[in-house]
């Protein structure tokens, strides 16, 4: 079975072609290709819709033309084709899904409409492709959420965030510190060597199993002035402290840190309270390596098998989506061609 895939649910333009074996030997990734925007957008400090959606007509058919030409396969091999529905930018959601449509329709395949949320929550398995129960957390730019899986399909949602996602909040509070774009890798880069105790900011909503992180970006918003010794505002405390190095770094690790705090405790509480044996974590986010350390040692330290998805599968890309429809596509799953895309779609079900 052949999947060719496509992801752009936000501002990165990817495709893949996957080919299953058997459940024993897992899947090849044939090809796969992503085309990112960072550059388009970096100067307006994070995603503009429109910009994004004429990129992906751009990209998308030379990267078709690539896969297809490094998997050295004919289109007429490829067995269904699948597409990121929802959630995402709708502008950029229907670019994919409208190529992927033609295509099933044009070569007379089944078409995949699958869940941008899905294809991170799945990726810890990319590798084996044997899905087994777990408590997942998806940790990105739009979304912060724990999730229990019993299998595929079969997922219940603990906890998620009631305002900004972890992601979101490495964005602003980098272009608070005067930082580039997007925000978690910056900020990541200056904490490495920073003194994550040297501020105390908050932790929200320690008795919930939900997330909270605009509070702590607004701490910072409000720190910012007092730590460069004058009444400044953000903007021009951002110039203050990029002037001292050592103040940033601290600023940036104990920013850092009170997110992975929360990530960490509250994965863990729930692991203990849904009785799994295996932690997995998944998401652009995900690729801080201080935030998959300090989940690894805690997940040994309470006697959890620790999963991440491999950091290339973290961020947007569309072999997650193949691998996703693969999965669903073996279990009897296909979606309609008429079905359209949800920009607010959910990973599971309210109510």
């Amino acid at each position: 079975m052949t999947i060719l895939a496509l992801e752009t649910s936000c501002d990165e333009t990817a495709v893949a072609i996957l080919r299953g074996s058997d459940r024993h030997s897992g899947s090849e990734l044939l090809a796969s290709e992503v085309a990112s925007q960072i550059t388009e957008h970096e100067k307006f400090g994070g995603v503009v819709p429109e910009v994004a959606s004429r990129n992906h007509l751009l990209h998308a058919p030379r990267l078709l033309e690539r896969v297809k030409d490094r998997a050295k396969i004919d289109m007429l091999e490829v067995d269904a084709f699948a597409a990121t529905s929802g959630p995402g930018l709708a502008s950029s959601l229907m670019i994919g899904a409208s190529i992927a449509k033609g295509l099933a329709i044009g070569f007379g395949k089944p078409y995949l409409a699958i869940n941008h949320l899905e294809g991170h929550l799945l990726s810890p398995f990319f590798s084996d492709g044997h899905i087994k129960p777990n408590v997942a957390i998806i940790v990105s730019g739009g979304h912060t959420m724990s999730i229990l899986v019993r299998g595929l399909g079969d997922y219940q949602l603990i906890g998620r965030t009631v305002d900004d996602a972890a992601g979101e909040a490495f964005d602003k509070v980098a272009k608070l510190l005067g930082l580039g774009y997007p925000g978690g890798p910056e900020i990541e880069k200056h904490a490495r060597n920073g003194d994550a105790a040297r501020f105390d900011l908050p932790r929200s909503m320690p008795d919930s199993e939900n997330f909270s992180f605009s509070g702590l970006k607004t701490a910072v918003r409000y720190l910012l002035p007092r730590i460069v010794g004058r009444r400044s505002s953000p903007p021009s405390s951002a110039a203050d402290i990029a002037a001292q190095p050592e103040l940033l770094r601290d600023l940036c690790a104990s920013f850092q840190q009170a997110i992975v705090d929360v990530l960490v405790r509250k994965t863990i509480a729930a692991a203990q309270k849904h009785n799994v044996v295996l932690v997995t974590i998944s998401g652009g986010v995900s690729c801080n390596e201080e935030l998959r350390r300090q989940l690894r040692d805690a997940c040994e330290q309470e006697g959890f098998e620790f999963k991440s998805a491999e950091p290339w599968l973290c961020t947007d890309n569309a072999a997650m989506i193949a691998f996703a429809a693969m999965l669903k596509l073996e279990s009897g799953f296909a979606s309609n061609v008429a079905e359209e895309i949800d920009p607010n779609l959910a990973l599971v079900p309210s109510g």
